[in-house]
């Protein structure tokens, strides 16, 4: 070998300076590939942060300023970034008042539910997405995906997100001004079950921010991230995410999945 060295006119003190080098232990190393193993599994959608919680869900206890600095030295970087929303000061409804006012807690399931209808364009085709969130856990309850944005495309969405909802509640409604909403069958189908309408200002998407906040997620973590082979691939992908995102997906806040969430607080109650 020291033959080769010199061959190579490369000096000692560098050739051994090298053998030094290499027979010293990468530290953290178990951690860099749990680190890496975490970020690869959620498909680069985890900062440091929800790294940090899914450490700590799996019995490692890691400061969260050591995760931040071995995904940089990794060159690990959270793929998705938060879009801002811009709106201006509207009036008060006339159809229901904004009795939900930004209070986006909730202290139990089914307390608080909101919705909005959202558009995608695929394929040179449009598709309009009208989901449930329930404000308690980020859970999404149920959602309808269609071609044009009729109301059978709300309707249809809150027969099945009523269907999930137990007799005896005390359910707040809440929904932006769209026409959907201020239809006499929407208003109907929620008397007729004891629920509690609300509505944003108009003009006003911060007073449904959690909504308009789960669509910018869904759309940095899954319609911008992934490729789709046609509009069924896409409903087929997007099936999965909602998954993904109920059952697995640590939410910041709450330390662990929506679903986790709700699972331990019925089991607590």
């Amino acid at each position: 070998m020291i033959e080769l060295v010199k061959l190579a006119g490369t000096p000692r003190s560098t050739f051994y300076f090298y053998i030094k080098q290499m027979d010293k232990v990468v530290p953290d190393g178990d951690l860099r590939v749990e680190i890496k193993s975490i970020f690869d599994e959620h498909e680069g959608r985890y900062g440091y942060r929800r790294i940090r919680d899914e450490l700590a869900n799996r019995g490692q206890k890691v400061n969260h300023k050591k995760v931040q600095r071995i995904m940089k030295e990794l060159g690990l970087k959270c793929v998705v970034r938060m879009k801002k929303y811009k709106s201006y000061k509207g009036t008060v409804g006339k159809i229901a008042p904004n009795i939900l006012d930004r209070n986006f807690t909730a202290d139990a399931p089914n307390e608080k539910w909101v919705t909005d209808i959202t558009e995608f364009k695929l394929f040179g085709e449009k598709l309009y997405l009208s989901p449930v969130l329930d404000l308690f856990n980020g859970e999404i309850i149920t959602y309808t995906m269609g071609s044009r944005p009729t109301y059978s495309l709300v309707s249809e969405m809150l027969v099945k997100a009523i269907d999930r909802l137990p007799e005896a509640h005390q359910l707040l409604m809440h929904s932006d001004q769209g026409w959907h909403y201020q239809m006499k069958q929407y208003r109907h189908t929620l008397e007729s079950r004891g629920i509690t309408q609300s509505m944003s200002r108009k003009g006003n998407c911060y007073d449904n921010s959690v909504m308009k906040n789960f669509f910018g997620i869904m759309k940095s973590e899954f319609l911008y991230l992934k490729e789709f082979e046609s509009v069924e691939h896409f409903k087929i992908q997007f099936a999965k995410y909602i998954t993904y995102y109920n059952t697995i997906r640590i939410k910041a806040k709450l330390k662990m999945s929506p679903v986790q969430y709700r699972t331990h607080f019925t089991k607590a109650a």
